[in-house]
Formats: C-alpha cells, structure tokens, sequence
C-alpha cells in the first residue's frame, strides 16, 4: 500500500505572513461586526419602520413611547448585568419582580403601611431573595442556574399563597397608581427612575474599586481570590443587586397596571437576559456591561413597537425576543472565542 504524504509545514518561521494576516483580518472583521452589529441593525430598523409608517413609528411621542417601555426591562436587565459580570445566572429575577408587585399592593391594601414604608420592605424583600441566591452559590457552591430557579419556583409558591391566587387591586392609594403614569418635566417617572438606578450601577462598575472587584471575581475568580478579594462577598453583593432590582421594577409594574398580579413580570426573564447578551457584543469584545444593556433594551423594544404598529400578533413578538436571545448568545459566544485567541 502506498502511503500518501501529508503537505505540512516545516518551515523554521511557522505559517506563512499571509495565512496569519487572513486569519486577524477575520478575527479583526468578526471583531468590528459584533461590536456595531446591534447598532447598525437598530438604526436599519428605525429607518424600515420609518419609511412604512412615518406617521406612527416615527415622531417624537413614539421614540418616548418606547423609552418609556423600556424603562422597567432596563432596570431589572441592570441587575441581571452585574450578576452576569461576576460570572452568574439569575433566573429568579422575573419571579422576584412578580412577588414584588403583589407584596407592595398587599402591604399598602391589607397592612396599611404608607406608599415609602410599602415600597421600602419590598425592595428589602427583594435584596433579601437575593443575598439568599447569593448564599446558595457562594457559600454551598450551588450552580447558580439550579439555585436560582428553584428560588424563583419557591417565589411563586409564595405569591400565590399571599394572594390566594387573585390580583389585589383594592385600597392602594391613588397616589401609588398614579406614579408610573404620570410625568416629571414632561418625562415620564419610570424613565427617570430606570436612568438614576442605572446610572449608579454605571458608576459603582466603572468608576470604584467595588467594581473592579465585581470585574476581577467574572474574569477569574480563583485569580480574585489569591489577590485578597472576597470573592464570596462580592458575589452575594451582586445577586443583592439583581433581587433589589428585580423587586423595584415589581413595584413599578404594580404602579402601572394599577394592581398586585401574579405573574405580571415573569415575562421580563427573557427579555432581561435577550437584552444583556446582546448588550455584550455591542461597543465590547463579548463583556457585559450597563450601557450595552441599555442598547439592548432599546433594540428590543424597538422592534417590539415597530412590529405592533405592522400589526403583527403578539406570537411573533415572543419569536422575535426569542430568536434575539439566541444571535446575541451567539455572538457573545463568538466574540469571546476571537478575543482570547
């Protein structure tokens, strides 16, 4: 039998200068194209929307329409970034943010408690749902994603009990219902709280040493842990921080639909994890970070709006934040791949 040689490469210099410049121009075009992928289909699709209904899509009172809408899935998607900074999952953030919309009703309905104690117990309950996450993980070394679901099973459990399974809807104060629909300096009030939260959770990443830490525990924790961090703690911090969140954007459903429903905010996991992924291909090589997550927000609700101005079914809708998730995943996956070459 004759053996038939296989070309190699035995050249002393390694891969020819050509196949290296091929190979980085790809990683270099793969690069640029996750980085402003999102940006450029934002703008296409602004532009789409546009030309096919000017009237609607395409004035002022719409652009805040949406800002608007984006507000609560912008809050709770900032939470979710931080856990996700530090290398974990969250899944019981929609869940939290139900419980919380039924809590904050119950407690001004049925305690009686004031509109800022109400409030303040809920996001309470909330960072407190999440130090628990936090403990499960870091201290039992439970994988976040079964911690966190089982927490979000056990939350439901507990909405339905404190509500017997109706909304609550009666005794809130017209103040509270009032808040999520009205304006401050012809802004809307959701939007102002999603910009102050998110603009502190901006800061506390980039400009503090806390963020640094949360930054070295998701690139590598055992590298944290030798240079003197807790990890630990700084992991417990960051579901803190998703919990608390999650249950200020319940509270502020709650003020929107004028009710404490069950399930209201399930539906924000998705949109919240379809945002984040997709925030960390855009402006960074696959990192996750805040004003990533605000762009994919807004990407996704864009293309929400601008669908239902097409009149597409709601069906479609849920096929398009689904089938975000899934290319932002993969082109997290993909960045990542390139940038650790």
């Amino acid at each position: 039998m004759t053996n038939v040689a296989q070309p190699i490469d035995d050249s002393p210099l390694g891969p020819a200068p050509g196949a290296l410049r091929g190979g980085a121009a790809v990683a270099r075009f793969l690069l640029i194209v996750s980085r402003y992928a999102t940006l450029i289909a934002l703008l296409v699709m602004c532009v789409v929307f546009s030309i096919h209904s000017p009237r609607s899509f395409f004035t002022v009172d719409n652009f805040l329409n949406i800002l608007n809408q984006s507000s609560l899935t912008a809050l709770i998607a900032g939470g979710l970034t931080v856990t996700l900074i530090v290398g974990e999952f969250d899944l019981s953030i929609g869940y939290a943010a139900s419980l919380a919309g039924v809590l904050v009703a119950g407690l001004m309905s049925h305690q009686g408690l004031s509109i800022p104690l109400a409030v303040l117990a809920t996001i309470g309950v909330g960072a407190g749902i999440g130090a628990v996450n936090g403990v499960l993980v870091a201290k039992a070394r439970i994988n976040s994603v079964v911690a966190t679901l089982g927490i979000g099973t056990v939350l439901v459990g507990v909405s339905y009990t404190y509500t017997n399974g109706q909304p609550i809807a009666a005794g809130m104060p017209l103040s509270f219902l009032n808040f999520a629909v009205t304006k401050f300096l012809h802004v809307p009030k959701p939007m102002l709280v999603a910009a102050g939260v998110l603009a502190l959770l901006w800061a506390i990443i980039n400009l503090t040493d806390l963020g640094q830490r949360l930054q070295a525990v998701g690139g590598n924790a055992e590298a944290a842990r030798l240079a003197g961090i807790a990890v630990d703690r700084v992991k417990i911090f960051a579901f803190v921080i998703s919990g608390a969140c999650a249950a200020l954007t319940g509270v502020l459903l709650s003020s929107l639909i004028g009710s404490g429903t069950i399930a209201a905010a399930d539906s924000y996991l998705l949109a919240a994890f379809a945002a984040v992924f997709l925030g960390s291909t855009t402006l960074r090589d696959g990192e996750f970070h805040i004003v990533g997550t605000v762009v994919g927000v807004i990407f996704i609700n864009t293309g929400i709006n601008g669908l239902s101005i097409f009149g597409v079914p709601t069906s479609y809708q849920n096929i398009f934040t689904g089938g975000i998730l899934v290319v932002a995943v993969g082109l997290s996956t993909v960045t990542r791949r390139y940038t650790t070459r």
